[in-house]
């Protein structure tokens, strides 16, 4: 036979356990196992360092592929840009060497110097100056005496080793687009950045960031030196273009990778790219991404 006030005691003994564990859980703090995304960004080379495969010049007054005068070689690992069968005579043949595909979101380094002397009747705004030609039109579906390619320019340029004036490098310019600065629609040619001036011949690395029509950065060192957003076809700066390609307002979400050929002499060591437009919808992967590149570029620059 059960005794009836044992059984109230044993159950009264489990209902106070039982109310001081539930307690105790309620007061312990929830546990969270947030993980941070941990990305390791892969640069691909345009360049291989030994010849140009995968890349396509457009020389101003010649067809599309016609590498005139031998404008664009490459000597002792690095694309060389030079004159020396121009019979020192440049005569407006800008230049452009494309890389063979289009790219949208992505971030772009080039390393460059400038070396030697400009061509004699090379233009004098055009003395150390060079550029990387972003969301550009197609190589071929520019016409043969067109000068520039519909894009956005980032700037290259050069000081002078016995000169204190400043000239700034990763600059703006726009042919045949326009973009946004500070939230209204910029539509002169081109605009300075925050860059320091490098002067003679060293090497510079140049680092684009460019997410579709959204937003692009120019880096100098790590730090960003120009931004600005909606990338977008219209007003001048280009002479002699198909007008059917010439679509003014259409957004330049993507486009054709390119560097200049503009009278004075260069080199590019290495041209090198993350592509982004594969995680461009994982905003979280995509964040941690760009961080991570800019923390790289940053140390990078400490380094030197």
């Amino acid at each position: 036979m059960r005794h009836p006030y044992l059984l109230s005691a044993f159950t009264l003994l489990f209902i106070l356990i039982g109310c001081k564990d539930s307690k105790k859980k309620e007061e312990e703090p929830i546990q969270k196992n947030d993980t941070a995304v941990v990305v390791q960004p892969e640069w691909q080379q345009l360049f291989n360092g030994k010849d140009l495969s995968g890349w396509i010049p457009k020389i101003s007054k010649h067809e599309v592929g016609e590498n005139y005068a031998n404008t664009f070689s490459v000597k002792n690992g690095n694309i060389t840009v030079n004159y020396d069968g121009y019979n020192n005579v440049f005569d407006r043949q800008y230049g452009h060497l494309f890389y063979d595909k289009s790219f949208s979101a992505y971030f772009l380094a080039i390393e460059y110097r400038f070396v030697d002397k400009q061509i004699a009747d090379g233009e004098g705004w055009a003395w150390r100056n060079s550029g990387a030609m972003l969301h550009g039109q197609a190589p071929e579906t520019m016409q043969k005496d067109q000068d520039f390619p519909i894009s956005i320019e980032g700037q290259f340029l050069g000081g002078d080793i016995d000169s204190s004036d400043e000239r700034p490098t990763l600059n703006l310019c726009t042919p045949g687009t326009n973009v946004v600065i500070n939230g209204e629609l910029f539509t002169p040619h081109c605009t300075n950045s925050d860059s320091k001036t490098y002067r003679g011949d060293q090497w510079v690395r140049a680092t684009f960031l460019v997410l579709k029509d959204s937003i692009i950065k120019h880096i100098a060192e790590g730090k960003t030196v120009l931004e600005y957003t909606k990338p977008q076809i219209g007003d001048g700066g280009v002479n002699k273009h198909d007008p059917n390609v010439k679509q003014d307002g259409k957004p330049l979400t993507e486009g054709y990778i390119s560097i200049q050929s503009e009278s004075h002499p260069i080199e590019f060591r290495k041209v090198e790219i993350v592509d982004l437009d594969p995680i461009y919808n994982d905003k979280e992967k995509l964040s941690a991404t760009i961080d991570a590149i800019l923390a790289e570029e940053q140390a990078k620059a400490e380094s030197n």
